[in-house]
């Protein structure tokens, strides 16, 4: 792999040179084939054991900026950089965005073609509105309504932590918006059958490229700035494979890097609504694009559609625990305090490290809303509600009955089902979740996948 890598490396240097005498356009496409390479062998990479993807990585940013050699395009990217200062729209702190300073531009330095593209142009510019996302729109204010509501309610207590990642990296609200709103909906623990994880559902082997991956015991996959972060840098790398066309990004985003470098090489000048590339890609992918166009047009305009987003204080504060307490206990006491749904999934989004049934020693610090700081002093530290709260978390459903418990004494093992969770399981079989845990290796948040075996021995009715 270092070999093929250094081959393509030489290639892409090759292909620089050459613009140089003429073949501008040829020079290009040689480039982008052997760029496309050498992310074929850095995604390799990273899913073989003792491949060192440093080694690999470190000869990218100077080829990446090496392209603006190509002649003619020193010229087009100067001009594009007075036009994006003169045009920039200000940030969420009303000051003009910048690339100084984003560790995304400085490891991907074409990437800041991609950024004059989106800050120097309104994001509704660049949306297509054809039948395919019209009719995504249609499904997200139908069946989908619901989804992108509850999503948008969640961003809101998120936005914080993820919307400067994409801010610095010069990529729009409404991207980040629509593609957690597809993925993830707005649950921090969401888990595909296929095992992508979090808000922005990476992939075991891509995240571990964009330095996600389980540290001390915990999968940062489910770490909203770290996902937020790790899907800016995924998307202005594949902007700069893919000539910063923002539905190829989004393609390649869903359906592979690989596949959509190659479909965009053999149908140069092609968009990706063009026959010959939209049916190449396959029905997943087909839609998801459409879905975050939608999901991103909706975002701005939300009132053209007869949709209301319900406002929340997003506002996040730190709470020190005066007494133990589990995230169950604390959505219990707390709570509507004025929302629909009261604070269990802001909680958890807030905190992904620790499960909500997991009691948490006093002194432990939580990320919580503003808002719920005074209902914890007035309801969770003593009085009747505290009380009650406290009683319900307790509660145990009554166990299976003795041939459940002989089953599970036995070392019978449980198949993993769509939707179950490893504290369900240990209800059902009178198991202590956290025994069952360390029985099984797993690790926390303790993400199951269907068809996974689970030992039951040491359970009890």
């Amino acid at each position: 792999m270092y070999a093929d890598f250094e081959q393509a490396s030489r290639d892409y240097r090759q292909a620089i040179e050459q613009s140089v005498q003429g073949g501008r356009r040829a020079a290009r496409r040689a480039a982008d084939k052997a760029m496309d390479r050498m992310l074929d062998i850095a995604q390799q990479c990273a899913e073989t054991e003792g491949c060192d993807r440093t080694r690999l990585m470190a000869g990218f940013d100077a080829l990446l900026g090496a392209r603006s050699r190509i002649v003619g395009e020193d010229d087009a990217r100067e001009a594009a950089a007075t036009t994006e200062q003169e045009t920039t729209s200000p940030g969420a702190n009303g000051a003009p965005l910048s690339d100084a300073g984003s560790p995304v531009l400085e490891e991907f330095p074409s990437a800041a073609d991609t950024l004059n593209q989106l800050n120097g142009r309104d994001l509704r510019e660049l949306i297509v509105q054809n039948e395919a996302v019209r009719a995504a729109m249609a499904e997200w204010l139908t069946s989908l309504r619901p989804q992108l509501i509850n999503a948008h309610e969640q961003y809101q207590y998120l936005r914080f932590l993820m919307w400067p990642e994409y801010e610095r990296a010069g990529l729009p609200e409404a991207l980040l918006f629509a593609i957690m709103a597809r993925e993830s909906g707005g649950r921090v623990h969401a888990i595909s059958p296929a095992g992508a994880a979090g808000l922005m559902q990476f992939m075991p082997a891509t995240g571990k490229r964009f330095g996600l991956g389980w540290e001390n015991g915990f999968d940062t996959r489910f770490e909203p700035q770290l996902a937020s972060r790790a899907s800016t840098e995924y998307l202005n790398e594949r902007f700069a494979q893919l000539g910063h066309n923002l539905e190829f990004a989004l393609a390649a985003y869903n359906g592979g890097e690989g596949r959509m470098g190659r479909i965009a090489r053999q149908n140069p000048g092609k968009t990706f609504w063009d026959p010959a590339v939209y049916n190449a890609l396959p029905q997943e992918t087909r839609d998801y694009v459409p879905y975050i166009l939608a999901a991103a047009w909706l975002y701005l305009h939300p009132e053209d559609y007869g949709l209301s987003f319900s406002r929340v204080n997003g506002a996040a504060t730190v709470l020190k625990l005066d007494q133990a307490a589990s995230l169950n206990q604390l959505t219990i006491c707390v709570g509507n305090g004025g929302t629909r749904y009261g604070y269990f999934r802001a909680l958890r989004n807030l905190n992904p490290r620790w499960l909500p049934e997991t009691e948490l020693p006093a002194g432990t610090e939580l990320r919580v809303p503003v808002d719920v700081v005074p209902l914890y002093r007035t309801q969770c530290v003593a009085g009747r509600l505290a009380e009650r709260s406290l009683a319900l978390v307790k509660a145990r459903k009554p166990s299976a009955g003795p041939a459940a418990s002989a089953v599970a004494a036995s070392g019978a093992r449980h198949t993993v089902r769509r939707g179950d969770t490893l504290s369900a399981i240990a209800r059902r079989y009178g198991c202590n979740a956290q025994t069952m845990a360390r029985a099984n290796g797993l690790r926390s948040p303790y993400a199951l996948r269907p068809g996974q075996h689970i030992s039951l021995i040491g359970c009890r009715g």
